[in-house]
């Protein structure tokens, strides 16, 4: 059994503000660390549920925030960009399930750190008129390449946005949100304990969850954070300008739909 497990870090226990998830900050630097401890936990987890190869994809900003030296040997790390399948990359070399790790809520969201992709681009992001978060678009794309999501771990309102989505995944819940920086959190070691747990019980359960599979082609809409953006993001021939700062366009699958939203998000770099 193969597995892989996508890392983000906005809903780590003990994560709850901006100063925390940025690099060059005191606090990220205890921050990746609480990150590697919960990849290390689901790590943990899915070997003991009887998997045979572990890929950890460390999803977070530039993609390179866990240090190397505190994960756990027995596993391979996928690490760097740019990479076409981004926070889901690894999805495509036949792994079975997939395990959500450290995830947050969508943009405009009452969750922690809530935002879908990048807070300075992106109001908004629909596919066929359902707004979409991060754990959405990815759990999509691994559904694509028939992989379910069968764990995920963050906050509460990241729990209640997908649940429905992923009807057969055990969630762990390592916080409560009380505001977009403020929330009660597990200690660090009850939400590792959970986590490990959470896995385990996902990957050993004898029946297959269901990969969240989207109709195609996929109608994407883009609200921006303001209408310069989307003046940048309508140089792209085939967007459609549909208000001023919204966006639209069609993608015959959703892994072009994801690379065109990252590749927007990369572009929103020239208006900082």
């Amino acid at each position: 059994m193969k597995i892989l497990i996508s890392t983000d870090i906005e809903g780590v226990a003990g994560v709850v503000h901006h100063q925390q998830v940025r690099a060059g900050n005191p606090e990220y630097e205890r921050a990746r660390v609480l990150m590697a401890q919960e990849a290390n936990a689901a790590i943990a987890g899915a070997f003991d549920a009887g998997a045979t190869e572990v890929l950890v994809n460390d999803s977070h900003g530039d993609f390179r925030n866990m240090p190397a030296e505190l994960l756990d040997a027995r596993a391979r790390f996928v690490l760097g960009k740019p990479r076409y399948l981004g926070m889901m990359a690894g999805v495509e070399q036949g792994v079975q399930a997939v395990c959500m790790v450290g995830y947050h809520s969508r943009a405009q969201g009452r969750g922690i750190l809530a935002h879908t992709s990048n807070s300075f681009a992106f109001t908004r992001v629909r596919f066929h008129g359902e707004e979409v978060g991060e754990g959405a678009m990815y759990g999509a794309l691994a559904g694509e390449y028939g992989v379910p999501v069968a764990m995920a771990s963050g906050d509460d309102v990241f729990i209640a946005e997908h649940r429905s989505l992923f009807p057969d995944a055990v969630f762990v819940q390592t916080k409560q949100a009380t505001g977009q920086t403020s929330g009660i959190s597990l200690s660090p070691q009850a939400a590792r304990e959970a986590i490990r747990a959470g896995v385990a019980t996902a990957l050993a359960r004898p029946a297959r969850p269901t990969p969240y599979v989207l109709r195609l082609p996929l109608a994407v809409r883009i609200q921006t954070q303001s209408p310069a953006l989307a003046d940048l993001f309508c140089q792209w021939p085939t967007l459609e300008r549909l208000a001023s700062d919204e966006i639209g366009f069609e993608a015959p699958t959703v892994e072009a739909a994801v690379r065109i939203v990252n590749c927007l998000s990369a572009m929103s770099a020239l208006l900082r």
